[in-house]
């Protein structure tokens, strides 16, 4: 492997999730460039309410992404389908940047559903989220959702194992996903990772829950000055970063 020295040519994204309106409002105040919409954390994310979407999106200006899931699981029965479908027809009616959905079938990307529902908000974005850790082989769901023009992100935490394993499968993964996907890492996420990360690897978009959050739980909720804390490290000071090829 040699070291390759990245000057960092974008400015470093930040999603925060929220779970209400006061949530977005704390991320936006500390600096945050994206949110993630979601009901439900302590279930991994489900589709929020059209409500409380219409209500963030008054309150705040920047770029936000909406989960849709109606179930823990990765899998979606008809049922599901059909009010993942409405709610993405809905979602296409407002000026929200993206949504953020995940399915697998028999642990691979299950690319007929994922672009049924796609269907329904033609002009939106879409994150596939961290399905994609359960996924057999991650290089084929790369492969796999590279055939669905609105995937444009990937949410993936790099598997098992302690973080240095982590960190080469996210570079990996970046690697294997651009130009046409950037990976977005998330899961665990604190100031130390981020920073490790973002030295080791090409990544500059950065998934955070937990981390920002008083108390750090899931029942948190969202604090200014903890997003505030992320968004001034030395990532988002234009440094140097040189990372393994």
């Amino acid at each position: 492997m040699r070291k390759v020295r990245a000057t960092l040519g974008r400015t470093p994204v930040l999603e925060v999730i929220a779970c209400s309106v006061a949530d977005a409002i704390e991320a936006e105040r500390g600096g945050a460039a994206r949110i993630e919409i979601i009901r439900d954390f302590h279930k991994g994310g489900l589709t929020p309410p059209i409500e409380m979407v219409q209500g963030i999106l008054d309150a705040v200006t920047i770029p936000v992404r909406v989960m849709l899931r109606e179930n823990e699981s990765y899998e979606a029965n008809e049922a599901d389908i059909d009010k993942l479908c409405s709610a993405a027809g809905m979602l296409a009616e407002l000026p929200v940047d993206g949504v953020v959905l995940g399915f697998l079938r028999q642990q691979e990307v299950n690319v007929e559903v994922t672009e049924r529902i796609l269907a329904g908000a033609p002009n939106l974005k879409a994150t596939f989220h961290h399905a994609f850790e359960e996924a057999h082989d991650q290089l084929e769901a790369i492969r796999a959702l590279k055939q669905i023009g609105q995937i444009d992100r990937i949410l993936a935490h790099g598997g098992p194992g302690k973080w240095a394993e982590k960190i080469e499968r996210l570079a990996g993964y970046a690697d294997a996903a651009r130009p046409e996907i950037e990976i977005l890492a998330g899961g665990g996420i604190d100031q130390e990772t981020l920073e490790t990360i973002s030295r080791a690897t090409s990544i500059r978009e950065f998934h955070v829950g937990r981390a920002v959050r008083e108390p750090a739980t899931a029942a948190g909720v969202v604090s200014s000055h903890l997003v505030r804390a992320l968004v001034q490290t030395s990532v988002w000071q234009g440094c140097e970063y040189f990372y393994d090829r």
